[in-house]
């Protein structure tokens, strides 16, 4: 969540700085503002609401400086108002944070009583009296920056400037990413490469505990022992073209179109086509003595989990638990020696997800990740790296990423049971093969777009609806309501066919539509039967199904969804695509934010 850029460059920053914003405006953000250094002054800007009010504010009080850094904020301590909004500055200093200081109210109230005042209720503007404090006594940027970095608890990405110092911006992380780009005659620093795309191919990402003073001439990186460090300078490969919307009307619906494409290149990784195998990454671990999987994930990562979940224990015999990750240190959780911890998240960066993963480093478990950003936090720290190759996802949503981690999840649950001598060659021909298949059957999906987008005003109206599957199809139901909550704000639950009896059927009548997801296949009779039972409560059923589906248990029905038909072990790649353009129809219809939804942000980095 949160947004920062700084640039200390040749010409005037600010247009740029507000660039890189736009950048990151899917990340979710509130607020924004900019601050620059010219002429010995911190100009500052600020606006609440979306980039435009900004936009408006700089186009009449414009902000000169050649150096500067830019805040997109999504609210954690007060409202989102002006007030609230970053950067936060005193009179010296001027800084933009993301994360949670979490001793922020001791620190303010001892802040008080040595006389210093506060003009907003967050507790970003904490470190800026703290910064301030010391430069005001003498001390150089970095020593001030040094001496206070130890002072704070709880996670933190910062960019600081200086009204004295307008050769240089110190940059700061612990548990919230940032990273340094490299130009020619300027530097940069930014949350991600994606803001820093226009301006740099050349990055390097701070390992936790780093900060860094950035001139333009480069950039020096100290640890958190304040030793001097070199941090890798890698090309990010992310370009400016990546963020754009094309012919689409929305980044989310672009991104549910890129699903064949990505789907298809994130398996050319995985799979030899020609030896009909699975290929994974080298690791320095025996995945055959594998006994034991706790997978860790949140929102709609937590969802493709559960799908995988099935795949494990029905194709390797490998018992599996999982946990939504704000939840799993919490209950003290009991990990076997030698267990595998898997995490799946779409930045790598998520907060409960990466604390999580070094609980579980910490208890000897082994570390996979299933991540969208191989230089992320996560990926760095895994010893089984299972990058997607989904490209830069904008939407809040999650759509293609979610489809892409089912892609790498099937492929290792194949290898897993391969290894523990579950799977025949032959049976992992077979399932290379549907694999293989599963592109074309998520354009064929993608056909009935139009009917789907026909129906979408009957769902529009509704308070409540509910979703029903089975199996694989449960966490399907859970996405699709998810979805439908996220971006169209119609209260929505996913759930198991089964459970409506023990419960769920009380809330069905005639207002509530119900989205049934049921392929034909083993568990098609007893979907129907629960289906059954909604409709004849007065319950209007939308079914997704195959054909055959469709035609033994489509009449009475408001609406079916004609998905293709398919084996089993793709169905959840191919029936997301549903329940993802279904929620983007109502939500078009609605006439809400879809790409960003309110008070949500792409990437949580903070507990």
């Amino acid at each position: 969540m949160c947004g920062i850029i700084g640039i200390i460059g040749k010409e005037q920053v600010a247009d740029r700085l507000v660039d890189g914003l736009k950048r990151m405006e899917y990340r979710g953000y509130d607020s924004a503002g900019v601050c620059t250094v010219q002429d010995s002054q911190l100009i500052r800007r600020r606006a609440e609401g979306k980039l435009g009010n900004l936009v408006k504010e700089l186009a009449g009080n414009p902000a000169q400086g050649t150096v500067g850094i830019a805040h997109t904020r999504w609210a954690t301590h007060g409202a989102p108002t002006t007030s609230n909004a970053h950067p936060h500055a005193t009179g010296e200093v001027a800084l933009v944070h993301n994360g949670i200081i979490e001793n922020f109210k001791p620190l303010r109230e001892a802040l008080q009583a040595r006389g210093r005042s506060f003009e907003s209720e967050t507790d970003t503007e904490v470190v800026a009296h703290l910064v301030s404090e010391q430069v005001e006594t003498g001390l150089s940027p970095q020593d001030a920056v040094k001496t206070v970095l130890p002072q704070l608890r709880g996670a933190f990405a910062l960019a600081i400037a200086f009204r004295q110092h307008p050769d240089l911006l110190i940059g700061a992380r612990l548990g919230s990413p940032l990273v340094v780009g490299y130009g020619e005659g300027e530097t940069y620093l930014g949350s991600d490469a994606l803001a820093l795309a226009p301006l740099t191919q050349k990055i390097a990402y701070l390992d936790e505990g780093d900060w860094v003073v950035i001139t333009r001439d480069g950039a020096q990186i100290y640890d958190s022992a304040n030793n001097p460090v070199t941090r890798e300078i890698t090309t990010s490969g992310v370009t400016a073209a990546a963020v754009e919307k094309g012919n689409y009307r929305h980044f989310m619906q672009k991104e549910i179109f890129e699903q064949p494409t990505v789907v298809a290149q994130t398996l050319s990784s995985y799979i030899r086509p020609l030896e009909q195998t699975v290929a994974l990454p080298q690791m320095d671990f025996d995945l055959s003595k594998i006994d034991r999987i706790t997978i860790v994930a949140c929102g709609t990562s937590f969802y493709a989990g559960m799908v995988a979940k099935y795949w494990f224990e029905t194709f390797a015999r490998v018992p599996v638990d999982i946990d939504v990750a704000s939840e799993f240190r919490y209950r003290d959780p009991v990990l076997q020696p030698g267990g595998l911890a898997l995490f799946i998240s779409q930045s790598g960066e998520t907060a409960d997800t990466l604390a999580a993963l070094r609980h579980c480093k910490a208890n000897g478990q082994t570390i996979a990740v299933v991540v969208n950003v191989p230089t992320s936090s996560m990926a760095r720290e895994a010893d089984l790296l299972l990058p997607t190759h989904a490209g830069p996802e904008i939407g809040v949503a999650s759509t293609k990423a979610f489809t892409c981690q089912l892609a790498v999840l099937a492929a290792l649950a194949a290898h897993l049971a391969l290894k523990k001598g579950k799977l025949s060659a032959d049976e992992e021909h077979e399932i290379v093969k549907h694999l293989i298949e599963a592109p074309a059957a998520l354009n064929a999906a993608l056909s009935h777009d139009d009917d789907i987008a026909a129906m979408a005003h009957l769902i529009a109206p509704a308070r409540d609806v509910l979703y029903l599957g089975r199996g694989p199809d449960y966490p399907l139901a859970m996405e699709g309501a998810l979805k439908l909550k996220e971006i169209s704000y119609i209260h929505a639950e996913g759930y198991a066919s089964g459970e409506m009896k023990h419960g769920p059927i009380a809330l069905i009548d005639e207002s509530v539509p119900v989205i049934v997801l049921a392929p034909s296949g083993p568990l098609f009779e007893k979907t129907v039967s629960n289906m059954h039972e909604v409709m004849a409560r007065g319950g209007k059923v939308v079914l997704i199904s195959d054909a055959d589906g469709i035609a033994e248990a489509g009449d009475g029905c408001m609406a079916t969804i004609e998905m293709p038909k398919v084996h089993p072990l793709i169905a959840p790649l191919v029936y997301a695509v549903p329940v993802q353009l279904l929620a983007y129809h109502v939500a078009v219809a609605k006439g809400t934010d879809v790409d960003q939804p309110r008070n949500l942000a792409k990437s949580v980095t903070v507990e």
